[in-house]
């Protein structure tokens, strides 16, 4: 007989560390902050030691519960890889994916109508993530992010390239009309728009240009991409964008790229599946399906 911790305790202490918040889990499971609380507290006496301390108002996991969380997730991963191979054929399947919110909002969701006109039984739970670190969390099927096909960066994982990803200078077609960029020095005295979540974006691009970086420039900076996106396509000023994820926006005349050859290939997205899910099974057909729409769009 394994002598294993009571179970359900064990599926919402891997919630409340992964969410970092009691009622957080409480609003996952639909339990209430008090239901938490009891369920950590008798895996807490299973377990003979403290997993959460108090940090103000919140409970905190301790370095030791967020790597014990961490193994709790796996084993709940390769449960649901094995329940899914044992279930039923003609089941609706959902497919939870994590992905930094540019990337779900101007890449993968709209093409999602795709995938589903081929897998109507596989229903796609899209989650995002906006931190700059974008960390990698347990409770998703398929995490994309941003880095380099290395498996030594996810070791639990195994890690698939997706799709590449190059810079160019991006404007509303309104404001081209008004004030056009035809070569790189044309720039000079528009307001310069830049992302706090794409760090050097205007660096990069002034010296792929060829131009120096100007001292006093009109300038502002907001904290992520997806807001910089909405101000240049409001007409407020240029900004540097991500060409694959700006495809649609081009094709519809909401933005385009007035100098499409002064490109900066920039680290590019990659899937990461746990060690443990099975070629061929549902998961690693829709990272194949993206791979595949990031050829198409090439």
């Amino acid at each position: 007989m394994r002598r294993l911790p009571p179970l359900n305790a064990l599926r919402i202490f891997e919630v409340a560390a992964r969410t970092g918040s009691y009622a957080e889990a409480g609003a996952e499971l639909g339990l209430t902050h008090g239901a938490v609380s009891r369920q950590i507290a008798a895996l807490e006496s299973w377990l003979g030691q403290r997993l959460f301390m108090k940090d103000g108002r919140r409970m905190v996991a301790t370095p030791m519960a967020r790597i014990f969380a961490a193994e709790v997730g796996l084993s709940f991963d390769r449960l649901a890889v094995a329940a899914e191979a044992c279930g039923r054929p003609d089941a609706r399947r959902i497919l939870r994916v994590s992905a930094p919110t540019s990337f779900a909002m101007r890449w993968l969701i709209p093409r999602l109508n795709r995938y589903h006109a081929d897998h109507p039984q596989v229903e796609v739970a899209v989650t995002t993530v906006s931190t700059v670190l974008e960390e990698l969390r347990g409770g998703v099927d398929v995490a994309i992010r941003r880095g380099v096909a290395r498996d030594d960066a996810w070791p639990h994982h195994r890690v698939v390239p997706v799709l590449d990803d190059v810079d160019t200078l991006i404007m509303s077609p309104a404001l081209f009309a008004q004030r056009p960029i035809l070569k790189p020095a044309d720039i000079e005295g528009h307001t310069l728009l830049a992302s706090e979540t794409r760090a050097g974006d205007w660096a990069n691009w002034l010296e792929a240009a060829g131009l120096e970086h100007p001292a006093g420039h009109p300038r502002q900076i907001f904290d992520h991409f997806f807001v910089t996106r909405q101000a240049v396509e409001d007409g407020l000023g240029i900004g540097i964008g991500p060409l694959p994820m700006l495809a649609i926006d081009v094709a519809n005349g909401r933005l385009m790229t007035p100098l499409p050859e002064i490109r900066v290939p920039r680290t590019g997205y990659v899937a990461l599946i746990p060690r443990q899910a099975a070629a061929g099974n549902l998961v690693a057909g829709f990272v194949d399906w993206l791979a595949g729409e990031a050829r198409g769009s090439r």
